[in-house]
């Protein structure tokens, strides 16, 4: 089944969408093998730290770009970037208990089951697109885009309220009802 113009266009939208969560979860588990590898016997800590602040940034920038794109599909809590942001370096990771470590790794696996849940989420409503299914979306910053078939677009909609407008007043001066009109009908010289 061949879509059209709207469907295509709200198909390439949750493309995108599905790309950008999955590029996000990429360099959410690179930030979970930088900080592992950290500990490790023989690792170059300097370029290892140096990674680790790349990857944060990266992240920060992403999760941002993110909220927004996704809009009403997002589902992540806040404690994801609390993590990026909390892990100031791997050296002041690691010089922390083995218990607050613990406790990191488990808030950045519950935040990696969070973001696999939003991009299942995303890429289930692009397979339903790509499929004609109509869907919702939330425009970043805007309301929400009904384009997944049918429906009228808004300057269609304009027009036909201006000509149902323009019926009722030619109605209403055809008809005179109770000589309301009269007036109107001289001026026009009817």
């Amino acid at each position: 089944m061949a879509l059209s113009k709207k469907q295509q266009k709200i198909v390439d939208q949750m493309v995108r969408r599905v790309e950008l969560c999955r590029e996000f979860m990429n360099d959410w588990m690179l930030f979970n093998q930088i900080l592992t590898r950290y500990p490790e016997p023989g690792i170059n800590k300097a370029e290892l730290e140096t990674q680790f602040l790349k990857i944060k940034s990266k992240l920060a920038r992403t999760h941002k770009v993110l909220r927004e794109t996704l809009a009403d599909d997002y589902n992540l809590d806040g404690n994801t970037m609390n993590i990026v942001s909390g892990a100031t370096s791997l050296e002041a990771i690691y010089s922390q208990s083995e218990v607050a470590v613990k406790k990191l790794q488990q808030e950045w696996h519950r935040a990696f089951i969070a973001i696999n849940e939003t991009l299942g989420s995303v890429d289930d409503k692009r397979a339903r697109a790509e499929a004609g299914e109509k869907i919702f979306i939330m425009a970043p910053g805007g309301p929400a885009l009904n384009e997944g078939g049918g429906g009228m677009s808004k300057n269609t909609k304009t027009v036909l309220i201006l000509f149902l407008v323009l019926g009722l007043i030619v109605g209403f001066i055809a008809l005179n009802p109770g000589g309301l009109a009269t007036p109107w009908r001289s001026a026009l010289g009817l």
